[in-house]
């Protein structure tokens, strides 16, 4: 049950990366801010495949540095992903999604927070795979 769970947030992170992967297709014409929410979406999916597997319950938060926190508490491996830069990815789960906060995202800052989000999906399978849990796309 728990590795079906785990599968569950895995595809479903997966698709929002493909969302961004198409949408970056568009290059001028992408909406970079909705790159940038499902780019967010996707690191938290991932943290939250992780933690499933050590049985944590992060419930439904988008804070991406409480969710790295737990991670780096249970397994001191993750403290080599930059925090600094995956945290910063929390801005973009609600603020950014809503008219009174204009945010413009540029084009290359939209590219970066998408290859950060590939990273921490490397990063997430390999130690996922270590587990014993294999995840084909």
């Amino acid at each position: 049950m728990k590795e079906e769970i785990i599968i569950r947030w895995l595809n479903k992170a997966n698709n929002d990366l493909k969302a961004v992967q198409h949408l970056l297709t568009l290059g001028n014409n992408a909406p970079t801010d909705v790159i940038a929410f499902h780019s967010q979406q996707a690191v938290e999916k991932y943290l939250k495949a992780y933690l499933t597997l050590l049985d944590i319950r992060s419930g439904k938060i988008h804070d991406i540095e409480a969710l790295l926190n737990l991670c780096i508490v249970n397994d001191k491996e993750f403290e080599k992903l930059d925090k600094t830069k995956i945290s910063d990815l929390t801005f973009y789960a609600v603020e950014i999604r809503y008219p009174e906060e204009h945010i413009d995202v540029t084009l290359d800052e939209a590219r970066e927070l998408y290859e950060i989000a590939e990273g921490v999906k490397e990063f997430i399978l390999k130690k996922l795979k270590e587990k014993g849990i294999e995840w084909q796309v």
